[in-house]
């Protein structure tokens, strides 16, 4: 039999053996990289038979089969390429949970109060999995308790503070960085004392300015009888985590928490025709520079725009800028700037020497995946921690925006592109991110029909989620043995001042005989 025919004939049969479920996925956060990997598991899905319902703010432009949309477009904002970078540098951690909260609340309200929510939610649909995204709101978790079907949740940045306890999952603050910190998993005593401190007052701050407010507005919606969303959501079966322990390093991980990183990692595609030849025609290389699908280049600060202009043009390497205008005055001739890349192929061009970027971990695994090491400026959000990981790892070297000058970014680009070991690195990096028996897309889809076969999978789930909090910390344990060694201490002390009282006039009586 043909080669051809055969793979074709046990494609067919391994897609006719795979029972349809209808899945339903709750994707209301306004950020499209985040939405990237929602996507890429949802169209997977859909691929495999699976009939797909999603609600987000990005529908897809072509119809895809077995995947329906339920279009959020117009009950609020989106945050693409809306981020002024004008004031980057300034309260970062606290800017960062203000947003979150912020956007939080205004997801919330906005999804929920919209007609097409409304409608869904007074539906009769039935499903056989829910899919969210763990990020900063647990508020479409009404939905799990209307419909009453397993679920499974994504992240699409290693583990938010306070998503650990809802798998009873370790966190330790000594070796696990905090998610807004730029500490490695080697910490000082310093970086542990404000780890570990951050980690906590993070954790309250979630519980006391997002879950409660968000649990106001789902019980507003879904009724009064809606339970606590912390309960439901410790019901989670499956987090999908956008993580690979090769550059997030390692961390303890229950069963059913698993790393996909690299989900949204596509086959290479064509370039287009004029950006395949500047980078052809690059003699001494190119250097790919973008700040992601949030932040708006076109507003840094004058001097910081120059800065980067000036260096690039004493460089000899071809730049590619991802600039949303379709003027940058002062352009060097060895800069190109488009409005939006095809990232993961220009990266993935042999040519492309070293990448210039905002450290977002969307665009970090596309260059991690093609071996390009980084120049990394972090702006908001996990970017301190992504780029810490990366620096560690001898694949990247940080500026902070606020030092951004002519020559310190000179100097970044001028070691990463000649010295060796950068590159060294990451190839290293690459080739054991990349050595996987499956793929993260295949992986995601396995584990996710895993939990449909076997009703939601309890078995995956930690027991220590049944503990109470002082169960967990062993302290009742610590209390007996506490309690014992008094009991011992105290027994002892007792009789050896018994023992003591009874010799004591013994002596004291013989002395007097005889004297």
């Amino acid at each position: 039999m043909d080669l051809r025919v055969f793979l074709l004939v046990a494609t067919l049969l391994l897609s006719s053996s795979v029972t349809a479920y209808k899945i339903l996925a709750l994707c209301p956060h306004v950020t499209k990289s985040h939405y990237a990997m929602v996507q890429a598991l949802l169209r997977g899905l859909a691929a495999r038979g699976h009939q797909v319902t999603v609600v987000s703010h990005f529908p897809q432009q072509q119809p895809i089969p077995n995947l329906k949309d339920i279009s959020l477009v117009g009950s609020m904002d989106t945050s693409v390429e809306d981020e002024p970078l004008t004031d980057v540098g300034k309260g970062e951690v606290m800017k960062s949970v203000n947003t979150l909260v912020e956007v939080a609340l205004a997801v919330c309200e906005n999804t929920l109060s919209f007609p097409p929510i409304q409608r869904l939610m007074k539906s009769d649909e039935k499903f056989d999995l829910i899919i969210t995204e763990l990020f900063n709101t647990d508020c479409m978790l009404g939905f799990v308790h209307k419909f009453k079907v397993p679920f499974i949740a994504l992240t699409t940045s290693v583990m938010m503070p306070w998503s650990n306890e809802r798998f009873a999952n370790p966190d330790n603050p000594s070796y696990i960085p905090h998610h807004f910190l730029g500490h490695s998993d080697h910490m000082s005593f310093g970086q542990r004392f404000l780890n570990a401190v951050y980690q906590e007052v993070i954790k309250w701050a979630y519980y006391g300015l997002m879950d409660m407010p968000t649990q106001k507005i789902a019980r507003k919606y879904f009724g009064e009888g809606l339970p606590p969303l912390a309960e439901i959501a410790r019901n989670t079966s499956l987090l999908l985590l956008n993580t690979h322990f090769t550059i997030n390093q390692p961390r303890p991980l229950v069963p059913n928490i698993v790393e996909v990183g690299g989900i949204h990692l596509t086959p290479p595609k064509e370039l287009p025709q004029d950006l395949k030849e500047f980078l052809d025609q690059s003699v001494h290389g190119v250097i790919c520079f973008s700040f992601g699908s949030i932040a708006r280049t076109e507003t840094l600060p004058a001097e910081i725009r120059e800065a980067f202009l000036h260096a690039f043009a004493e460089l000899p390497q071809r730049v590619v800028w991802k600039w949303e205008s379709d003027t940058l005055p002062g352009k060097p001739d060895n800069v190109k700037i488009v409005r939006w890349l095809p990232q993961v192929d220009v990266l993935r061009h042999p040519n492309v020497r070293a990448f210039l970027t905002h450290g977002g971990l969307m665009g970090t695994i596309e260059a991690i995946h093609s071996g390009v090491p980084m120049v990394g400026i972090p702006l908001f959000g996990d970017q301190e921690a992504n780029i810490a990981s990366y620096v560690s790892e001898g694949i990247a070297i940080k500026i902070a925006f606020q030092n951004i000058t002519k020559q310190s970014v000179l100097e970044a680009l001028k070691t990463v592109l000649n010295d060796p070991s950068y590159r060294e690195n990451a190839l290293r990096i690459s080739k054991a991110f990349n050595d996987r028996p499956l793929s993260p897309l295949d992986t995601a889809i396995f584990w996710t029909e895993y939990v449909i076969r076997h009703g939601g999978a309890p078995h995956i789930r930690s027991a220590a989620l049944d503990l109470a909090w002082y169960q967990y910390l062993l302290l009742d344990v610590l209390a007996v043995v506490v309690s014992a060694i008094l009991i011992v201490v105290v027994t002892t002390f007792y009789i050896l001042k018994l023992i003591i009282g009874c010799l004591c006039p013994r002596k004291a009586a013989i002395k007097q005989k005889r004297m």
